[in-house]
């Protein structure tokens, strides 16, 4: 008890909240690990799953030094990162987590005058952010290129498309109709050209089926989400605001993903992406309106 005193007497309030919070994540990241690393197949990711977790265990104690009690972990936190490792990729959830740690790890640096001990702690870290870039070995990360090519194409041709038929047509249905036609074509067109490419690069060759059916799935489902509000609506052009809205939607959270997993910058990739959507959709919209007054003309004239 004296030399948890010790410990205790010198620090200010703030710093011991700080502390509990810090020994409250490390045994909430212990369980984390330690769950994904019991539900992990591949050997290799499974032995540093559980290095880290232990790792995190004997932050934890770290910690208890200064607290003096055992702190429960954050069921929230563990069924939240488990949940998103499961459906979203190992390797999304455990980036994601370790930009929570980063911005964890900026607070320490206010309390190394009383705390210079944890000064370790911040390079175990780091130690787990280097040995988390050597876990990334995901199949699904390997066809992230085949992913962006069909959302790409799929947000760019079908937003224009769409907005072109909103002014030239001004029929839910019909523009509906169309949108899927044209979407469903373009989706096995894209995937065959996916396929067709890959197949012709040796180093890609390999994977080209399952790339090209990567393309043609996140094709078709970007397909079905920008054309859904024309069969929910009966307004047209508040159906296409909210085909706009779902396609920015669908680009930030891509754009999110794929930041995250792959360490990419986020805000010059969603911007890039949503300007050409948009000026795409823009450009189309005035080619409705001009076809839509070219085949007024024509009707009159063969009337």
């Amino acid at each position: 008890m004296n030399i948890l005193a010790d410990n205790v007497k010198h620090l200010p309030n703030k710093a011991l909240k700080f502390i509990s919070k810090a020994q409250r994540q490390e045994i909430t990241e212990h369980l984390i690990y330690l769950k994904l690393a019991s539900v992990c197949k591949d050997k290799k990711n499974k032995a540093v799953l559980q290095h880290i977790s232990n790792e995190e265990k004997k932050q934890y104690f770290f910690w208890k030094k200064y607290t003096g009690k055992d702190i429960g972990h954050s069921t929230l936190l563990l069924w939240w990162y488990y949940l998103l490792a499961r459906f979203l990729g190992l390797t999304f959830a455990l980036k994601l987590m370790e930009r929570g740690e980063s911005r964890i790890q900026k607070n320490y640096a206010g309390w190394l005058k009383y705390l210079p001990e944890s000064m370790g702690v911040m390079k175990d870290e780091q130690k787990h952010e280097e040995k988390l870039i050597n876990l990334l070995g995901e199949k699904k990360l390997q066809y992230i290129g085949s992913i962006v090519l069909g959302l790409n194409d799929a947000l760019v041709e079908l937003t224009g498309a769409l907005a072109g038929l909103t002014l030239a047509l001004r029929d839910n249905k019909i523009i509906a109709i169309s949108g899927l036609i044209i979407g469903v074509a373009a989706a096995f067109s894209m995937a065959a050209s996916a396929y067709l490419s890959r197949k012709a690069e040796k180093s890609l060759a390999k994977n080209s089926l399952r790339a090209s059916i990567y393309t043609g799935i996140a094709y078709i489902i970007t397909v079905i989400l920008l054309v859904l509000p024309y069969l929910i609506f009966s307004n047209v052009f508040f159906s296409l605001a909210c085909t706009i809205v779902m396609g920015i939607t669908i680009i930030f959270g891509f754009t999110f993903y794929t930041s995250v997993a792959q360490d990419l910058p986020f805000q010059r990739r969603f911007w890039e992406m949503a300007l050409i959507s948009l000026g795409v959709s823009a450009f189309s919209f005035g080619v409705g309106y001009l076809a839509r007054l070219v085949l007024e003309v024509n009707i009159l004239l063969v009337k």
